[in-house]
């Protein structure tokens, strides 16, 4: 996974709860708060990738306990600056691996452990992503659930012989990414012109990967699917489904 200086440092977090992306409006934050703080259950949760708060803060205003694990310090920053930030009890780490201590999670096991915005996808190798799996699994205890929100790779997209979809392009910003269908990696890459006329390049790697070998990972870690929806709304998962949020149940017995 990268590392905080790498992608997630001081300059990312700075501007990161101002993306115009459609997950941080109001109404889609809210919809997703609705669904996680029904599967908790009256539980704790925790959150993989917690960033900046931008969903458990609100999960946490409205009663959930919210633990998180965040490899950038930046970002836990953030969201230690917001209201209610220093009251979400954060384990500095990788996600794939970092255990969380007993005493930090109240003694007990996590009801609800979730991965939004395709966060699963930061974890650039299928063992890492195995190794997510199988992390979650021991913090959850019988009955706890698994929610892992992530895109449908785009590959329907690319034209014979190309590997490139484009997915952002205004008159100062572009956004494309570049496919290995043999390794499943994922470069995003984005450009930038400022208003002086100078420009910007970044990229980061990601790994796509399908419904069906989430649901493989899933099983390898004692995992079960219970629901998947193409959104926070619930509405049935489809083949012309673009994302979709997926719900996997740890046995009760």
């Amino acid at each position: 996974m990268s590392d905080e200086n790498g992608f997630f440092g001081e300059a990312v977090a700075e501007q990161y709860d101002g993306a115009s992306d459609p997950e941080f409006r109001h109404d889609v934050i809210e919809a997703t708060v609705d669904v996680l703080a029904e599967l908790a259950g009256g539980g704790r949760a925790l959150e993989l990738g917690v960033g900046t708060g931008r969903i458990a803060l609100p999960l946490a205003r409205r009663g959930v306990p919210v633990h998180g694990i965040e490899l950038s310090r930046a970002m836990v920053a953030r969201m230690r600056a917001k209201p209610g930030g220093s009251e979400i009890g954060v384990s500095i780490g990788d996600f794939a691996t970092t255990e969380v201590e007993p005493e930090a999670r109240g003694g007990g096991r996590f009801s609800l452990a979730y991965l939004v915005y395709n966060t699963i996808m930061n974890l650039t190798s299928q063992e890492a992503q195995v190794s997510c799996f199988r992390n979650v699994a021991k913090h959850l205890e019988p009955g706890g659930c698994f929610v892992v929100e992530v895109m449908v790779p785009e590959l329907r997209k690319l034209p014979a012989g190309q590997n490139v979809v484009p997915f952002q392009a205004s008159e100062t910003e572009w956004a494309y990414s570049v496919y290995d269908v043999t390794t499943q990696a994922m470069t995003c890459h984005y450009i930038e012109i400022s208003a002086d006329g100078r420009g910007t390049r970044s990229e980061i790697p990601f790994r796509y990967v399908w419904p069906a070998e989430l649901d493989l990972m899933a099983r390898l870690a004692g995992l079960r699917l219970r629901d998947r929806w193409e959104g926070w709304s619930r509405r049935p998962f489809a083949d012309d489904s673009a994302a979709h949020v997926s719900v996997w149940e740890k046995p009760a017995d």
